[in-house]
């Protein structure tokens, strides 16, 4: 989820419910309209793996771009999860890590907070192999108010509406070939409704949305030349809502890596960013590479900046130097070194 973290609202947080079951987070945009975030993922390893390098230089971003918030991608905290609320994996790899100040405003605060910035996050796999639960507790806010997780939800920017997703449930292999993992599947079974009435929600919800800028966040890839590489479930299922509805950027941790895929038949263009602490250097598919256009396989972390006209999105290296950047409006789209 999403850094966390979750995502990380300015003043003035609330919820909001929708005629759908997915929970609305509206956040006032800047003086001049514009919005700006990190989005991090697969980071929470006690600063290990360079993770507290990677959040050394997301301070050094933040504090640049003045950032609204911060997105985790999912898998918060290794190998494991989180064992209960008590567990101090929680500080160990989240407070005591993220701690420059452009990262100390307010990553989630709960219901009808006052906040100066907010994180978002969703789980991954990782996440549902502890204490699933334990991520989405009141109780972690209480510890350290910037935490916000939930399974499913929307933030609404005024200009972007992000719509997080809980795509673990998705893959079929957690199911069907566990291995030696055991998942905690409270609150997602039985599985089949979970997902055609997530499916729904999502569907509803970008249908009906009218932001400058359509944003769908997850864990696992749509498209990626990765390790896992492509989500088949999520090609199949999530990506024809995705292209029905114009979404402009799928983001999506899960492979330990940056890239970014353009989609071949729409405006989509596909970001992983899962390079929060271990990578997985050398580790490429060279299948279905249609449409890449960036890959770096060490750690690192990606920003967004919005305006009403472009977008600008950086991928940045554990040294804070810049290696892709993606630049885009209504009209086109261009990338550069």
């Amino acid at each position: 989820m999403a850094l966390w973290f979750m995502v990380g609202i300015i003043c003035g947080l609330c919820f909001v419910c929708l005629s759908a079951e997915l929970q609305r987070l509206e956040q006032p945009g800047k003086g001049d309209g514009s919005l700006s975030f990190l989005v991090v993922g697969d980071w929470g390893r006690r600063g290990s793996f360079n993770q507290s390098r990677v959040a050394f230089q997301m301070g050094k971003i933040g504090e640049k771009l003045d950032i609204d918030f911060v997105v985790s991608t999912g898998d918060n905290f290794y190998d494991n999860g989180l064992s209960s609320e008590h567990d101090t994996a929680f500080e160990e790899s989240f407070t005591d890590v993220y701690t420059a100040n452009s990262l100390q405003k307010q990553w989630y605060s709960g219901k009808n907070m006052t906040a100066n910035s907010l994180s978002y996050a969703v789980l991954g796999n990782h996440d549902y192999r502890g204490d699933a639960e334990a991520q989405l507790s009141p109780l972690l806010r209480k510890i350290d108010s910037r935490w916000l997780c939930l399974r499913s939800f929307i933030v609404n920017a005024e200009l972007a509406e992000i719509i997080f997703v809980d795509t673990t449930p998705f893959v079929n292999t957690y199911f069907l070939d566990p291995e030696d993992h055991t998942y905690d599947w409270r609150g997602v079974t039985p599985r089949k409704p979970y997902i055609a009435n997530l499916l729904k929600d999502v569907e509803s919800a970008l249908r009906e949305s009218t932001a400058t800028w359509k944003i769908v966040v997850g864990h696992h890839a749509i498209r990626s030349v990765g390790h896992h590489g492509d989500t088949e479930e999520l090609v199949s299922h999530l990506l024809p809502i995705l292209k029905a509805n114009n979404v402009d950027f799928y983001m999506n941790g899960h492979d330990h890596c940056l890239e970014h895929i353009s989609d071949t038949d729409s405006r989509i263009q596909f970001l992983t960013s899962g390079a929060g602490s271990k990578a997985w250097r050398g580790d490429v598919k060279q299948l279905n590479r249609e449409g890449l256009s960036f890959f770096y396989d060490g750690q690192g972390f990606m920003s967004v900046q919005l305006t009403q006209s472009d977008a600008e999105i950086v991928f940045y290296d554990v040294y804070g130097n810049i290696l892709h950047r993606l630049n885009a409006s209504k009209q086109f789209l261009h990338s550069s070194m």
